[in-house]
């Protein structure tokens, strides 16, 4: 489904401040595959997740989505083939429109506008039954501004419209990290059930090694924008953080010292 081909991709090329965000970077998912990348700051982790969505461009390498090539694809003709979660609850939906209104705009995401009715009777009352699986009582407020939600609410609501046409590609970019305990597990649990559910290829940004280990089929660790290994099936089951935390000292030589990561 997806296939990086030794992507590369440097900031401040030729300055002082030259950063190698991603090296030659080799990637390949299959389709229904939900990986959790995890590594610690600058590791390269959010820069892949831009390129793939194409934010800027990569300096080198080739992408290849479902058999297309969209190394230089510009990014708005990426966007219906990608659903994304971003770490900020507020950046996946438009504040001063309807909750219905925003499901109408990822629903319609890709296809030709017409000069017909908004939003029909049949099509209202599809979103109604598609909120009720967040549990939040939001199909009883079609009719609310997005604005007047939690950022809980507005992060559940924003899974649900990345994955409402079904994408090539799925991007959760630290999507739980500015959420309570409480609520980021929430989101977590329906993450795994819209991505199992619709049959998803997935790539999850996350520092929390412990969610690593329980979501998804592979876990990629990165460091200085490289893959240092990548796990999966029954040896990612039986992986514990401890041993996630050695193969890193392994692999990189030294021990992990990423605050955020070991609290994590």
């Amino acid at each position: 489904m997806l296939k990086l081909t030794n992507v590369c991709r440097t900031f401040n090329k030729g300055t002082v401040n030259e950063k190698r965000a991603l090296v030659d970077l080799n990637l390949h998912l299959k389709p229904g595959d939900f990986a959790t990348i995890i590594g610690g700051n600058g590791a390269g982790k959010s820069t892949l997740l831009n390129l793939i969505a194409g934010v800027f461009p990569c300096d080198g390498g080739k992408i290849v989505l479902d058999g297309q090539d969209i190394t230089f694809l510009p990014e708005f003709k990426r966007a219906k083939l990608l659903g994304r979660v971003f770490q900020d609850p507020m950046r996946g939906t438009a504040g001063s429109m309807w909750i219905e209104e925003n499901l109408a705009l990822a629903n319609r995401r890709g296809q030709n506008r017409t000069l017909r009715w908004g939003i029909e009777k049949e099509e209202r009352a599809a979103y109604r039954e598609q909120l009720k699986v967040l549990e939040l009582g939001l199909e009883d407020r079609l009719n609310s501004k997005v604005g007047l939600l939690s950022g809980g609410q507005r992060q559940a609501l924003t899974l649900l419209m990345a994955t409402l046409q079904k994408p090539k590609l799925l991007l959760l970019d630290e999507h739980t990290a500015a959420l309570d305990p409480k609520t980021a597990a929430t989101v977590l649990r329906l993450t795994d059930e819209f991505i199992k559910r619709d049959n998803l290829t997935a790539l999850m940004v996350t520092h929390n090694m412990k969610d690593a280990l329980a979501y998804g089929n592979r876990i990629i660790m990165m460091n200085e924008g490289r893959i240092l290994f990548d796990i999966e099936g029954e040896e990612k089951k039986n992986l514990t953080v401890e041993e996630l935390l050695k193969r890193f000292q392994s692999a990189q030589g030294d021990a992990l010292v990423n605050d955020r990561m070991l609290l994590s």
